[in-house]
């Protein structure tokens, strides 16, 4: 397996991972010693998903278009005008 697909892969693992947790997993009845447990868990899984949604939009390559409108952006007003 090539190092580029290795991270995909661990993460898409993470990720149903992560969504069977949230997805799945039965709440106890309120007033339940395990209530408060199994919330602090439900939020951890929900903050590792968002974290590697995070991940996966900071790792993407950012467009041609995109790049070029930046450096255009960082030019003087007079070499725009040239």
């Amino acid at each position: 397996m090539s190092e580029g697909k290795k991270p995909r892969k661990l993460a898409k693992i993470r990720e149903r991972a992560a969504t069977a947790m949230i997805d799945q997993a039965p709440m106890p009845p309120p007033g339940d010693a395990s209530t408060l447990d199994e919330t602090r868990l439900r939020q951890q899984a929900i903050g590792v998903r968002l974290r590697q949604l995070f991940d996966e939009v900071v790792n993407e390559p950012v467009p041609d278009e995109f790049l070029e409108i930046l450096r255009r952006a960082d030019r003087s007003p007079t070499e725009r005008k040239g």
